[in-house]
């Protein structure tokens, strides 16, 4: 039983409020604490829709955006490892709406118009798009394990050159900047041929602005090109990449060909696997990850709600009560940035947590400010004391939920393609050699290993820690690395080593150079056959 303080009469605080998970808390906090404010200074008419209950309890979801035939339907099927009911795959732009791939115990396809009015899907503000989106969003239910844990978002083929020009008959930026809000993770896909970003691609990169922390990028079929070639198309991508996404980190980039057909250029096999396997560990951290996003957006919609409300305010005292109505609104509009800068010293705010100026000027044209309410000091007090003592309560139920019942990772499909057996990662490599051999595998190279031992000058057939650390530095390894090396080699704690040991330190120092990493304990596998029984 989690509450929000110390628990009174029957797990009570004083304010009456009882909650038992994280989400229950989240959601009753923006109902009492934050929508209020919302909707007195017209919040969802200038930035976001309210959330509703299913937003708070929806799975995680993942968000595709790329360009026509840049595998976003393809990269979905590889990871579900079946087709999916509404699913079409070509080169020319073929999914020309958008598709949400979730879990149901049969499959089927439910349209976009019924969609919106189901409320146990987090879709229902969609509505507000109009019929030419709805009638191009539908919903795809599969039962699949994969779709247990997460939902994604497959995307029409964003358009390039001529086709672009086409009108689609909604907003699709806006449409993106909603699901950005709302989706735990945004994969943007690029085709090793089809780098260029186009105007509308560019236009739907800066829809996604202010949910950078979500970005990942992928670019697929990198394996049909060769080694110089990739870098070439690495370096070309980063930076058409650094035009449109304005922030000093640079995006992480996942090299790859996501698809389950066989490598066109297999020289960088080793590097696609560890990317992909990368990714899906990315993706298989959501649910793990979900409390503390929607914690995390709740906070960033609760800053510019408070913002939102000294704007709003502030324009309504600045009107004139009787005339001159319509001559000041403009003169507000056009100063629309000194008052940013105003607000900001006066409430001591972030300049990042104010609207873009250029879209708000555009949206007051349309509002009469004299209608604008006045500041209302106590719903501001309220969300403040939200994000200052509310919220930290919170952070504290989701470590206790999540050691008390850890949420189960993304599984099946390609999840379980790899991760044990042969083909698992790093399976026979670095550490790992020799787990399934007979022989203890230091031995192959042991041979080697004495003839520096024996030069070392061992006593009663040992090598003090002097003369041993004299041979291994020449390694040129930092001394931190060296140090977990010789812990490792000590088998038996007595500070000297043996010709054994000697070997498995030499065999460990090699393992870091090839560039592996150093297990925290020593595998039964690398134990010397003389020291198995101490």
């Amino acid at each position: 039983m989690f509450s929000w303080v110390k628990q009174e009469q029957g797990g009570r605080n004083k304010e009456g409020e009882m909650y038992q998970t994280v989400t229950e808390g989240l959601q009753s906090l923006y109902t009492k604490k934050l929508l209020p404010l919302e909707e007195t200074y017209l919040f969802h008419d200038f930035h976001s829709p309210a959330l509703e209950p299913a937003d708070f309890q929806s799975k995680p979801m993942v968000l595709l955006v790329g360009q026509y035939s840049t595998g976003k339907t393809t990269f979905i099927r590889y990871l579900l490892e079946q087709d999916f009911p509404g699913m079409r795959i070509g080169p020319e732009p073929t999914t020309d709406g958008f598709i949400a791939v979730m879990y149901g115990e049969s499959e089927g396809v439910v349209p976009g118009n019924a969609l919106v009015v189901d409320p146990k899907k987090p879709f229902r503000k969609l509505n507000a798009f109009g019929n030419s989106f709805l009638n191009r969003f539908i919903c795809s239910q599969m039962p699949n394990q994969v779709l247990q844990s997460i939902s994604i978002i497959d995307t029409p083929g964003i358009l390039s050159g001529e086709k672009q020009r086409i009108s689609r008959g909604y907003d699709f930026a806006e449409v993106l900047r909603w699901f950005g809000e709302r989706v735990d993770r945004i994969i943007l896909l690029f085709d090793a041929h089809k780098l260029d970003i186009s105007d509308e691609f560019s236009e739907a990169i800066k829809a996604l602005k202010g949910q950078d922390d979500k970005i990942r990028v992928v670019l697929n079929k990198a394996d049909q090109v060769d080694t110089q070639q990739l870098m070439r198309v690495y370096g070309a991508l980063m930076w058409s990449l650094g035009k449109v996404i304005n922030t000093p980190e640079v995006v992480r980039v996942y090299l790859g060909s996501f698809w389950a057909k066989p490598l066109q250029n297999t020289e960088n096999r080793r590097l696609f696997e560890a990317e992909s396997q990368d990714l899906f560990r990315d993706i298989q951290s959501l649910p793990r990850n979900a409390a503390l996003r929607k914690l995390n957006d709740l906070i960033k919609r609760a800053r510019l709600a408070k913002v939102h409300a000294y704007i709003i305010s502030y324009l309504k005292k600045e009107m004139p009560s009787l005339f001159g109505r319509e001559k000041k609104k403009e003169e507000l509009i056009m100063r629309l940035p000194e008052i940013y800068t105003i607000l900001q010293r006066e409430h001591h705010i972030s300049p990042g947590d104010f609207p873009n100026v250029a879209k708000m000027q555009d949206m007051l044209q349309h509002y009469d400010f004299s209608k604008f309410p006045s500041l209302k000091i106590k719903l501001i007090e309220s969300v403040d004391k939200m994000l200052a003592t509310k919220i930290a309560v919170l952070m504290s139920m989701i470590r206790e939920e999540e050691s008390k019942q850890p949420p189960a990772m993304v599984s099946g499909g390609a999840f379980e393609g790899s991760q044990d057996g042969p083909f698992g990662q790093g399976y026979g490599e670095g550490i790992s050699a020799g787990a399934d051999a007979e022989d203890w595998i230091v031995s192959r190279d042991k041979h080697r290993y004495d003839e520096i031992f024996y030069t070392l000058m061992p006593i009663n057939g040992k090598i003090t820690g002097v003369n041993a650390k004299k041979e291994m530095m020449n390694s040129r390894l930092p001394n931190t690395v060296l140090g977990k090396i010789w812990k490792l080699a000590d088998c038996d704690r007595d500070g000297m080593l043996d010709d054994e040991e000697f070997a498995l330190a030499q065999h460990l120092i090699k393992v870091k150079l090839e560039g592996y990493e150093l297990p925290t304990e020593l595998p039964d596998h690398l134990v010397p056959p003389s020291h198995l029984q101490i």
